[in-house]
């Protein structure tokens, strides 16, 4: 029939987009031909879960697989509890959905009271080992933050031990030069330029970047003490 041909050829699409690494294309591909989650065909659905499951990244398939499984035309067909079990085991598990998992078993006509009893025992124990790797995680977590704060610590003390002692240094620098008499040594400085250029003019050219900046001040001085206007006393009439 047109359906099984159909149906048939969503799944070379789905090996095919599979293969290709285009996976996650698939769902929305599928849903072009079948438009809703609820007529997709069985064989369809289950290539989507397992494939989803298998990338995992079974989040995908929570939300269609739980419309297709409410749906009553569904519930009829021999392959819906199988599709269940495995919506359970590579969905719902994977996700943490324990209680959603046991809703849906507990109200599922298709499976005896064996067969539900077996997926409950199933569902806690997937619920146990679910807490088992959250303690774990969270105790691994506790223990990184308890060394990063070690960690912390330790170089916090190494640092503060550094700004001190930097800190003493500078101290030590800056009361060091306080003490140098800068006025003095300016003093000095300007009276040993007079005495030696006076004497021997030839000096100030064998150490010109020494006394340049003496001798332009000493020329500005002149030349502003010379050329500067007179300041005469306003005539009275």
């Amino acid at each position: 029939s047109s359906a099984e041909v159909k149906c048939s050829l969503c799944v070379v699409g789905i090996q095919a987009l599979a293969e290709m690494n285009r996976w996650r294309e698939v769902l929305s591909w599928v849903l072009q031909y079948y438009h809703v989650p609820e007529h997709l065909p069985p064989k369809v659905l289950e290539l989507c879960i397992l494939l989803y499951s298998k990338v995992r990244e079974p989040q995908v398939m929570l939300e269609v697989g739980s419309s297709w499984l409410r749906d009553q035309t569904n519930k009829s067909l021999p392959e819906y509890g199988s599709l269940l079990e495995l919506y359970l085991l590579h969905v719902l598990l994977p996700l943490g959905q324990f209680e959603r998992a046991e809703e849906l078993v507990r109200g599922c006509d298709v499976f005896d009271s064996e067969q539900q009893l077996a997926f409950l025992g199933t569902i806690c124990e997937s619920r146990c080992q679910w807490t088992q790797r959250e303690e774990m995680h969270s105790a691994a977590e506790e223990q990184q933050d308890a060394a990063t704060e070690t960690v912390l610590g330790a170089l916090s003390q190494k640092l503060l031990t550094m700004l001190t002692l930097l800190r003493r240094a500078l101290r030590s620098m800056s009361s060091h030069f306080c003490l140098l008499p800068y006025k003095k040594m300016l003093l000095a400085t300007f009276l040993l330029y007079l005495v030696v250029v006076r004497l021997d003019p030839g000096t100030a050219l064998r150490f010109n970047f020494f006394f340049n900046p003496l001798m332009v001040a000493e020329k500005k001085i002149a030349w502003t003490a010379v050329f500067s206007p007179i300041h005469r006393p306003p005539i009275q009439d």
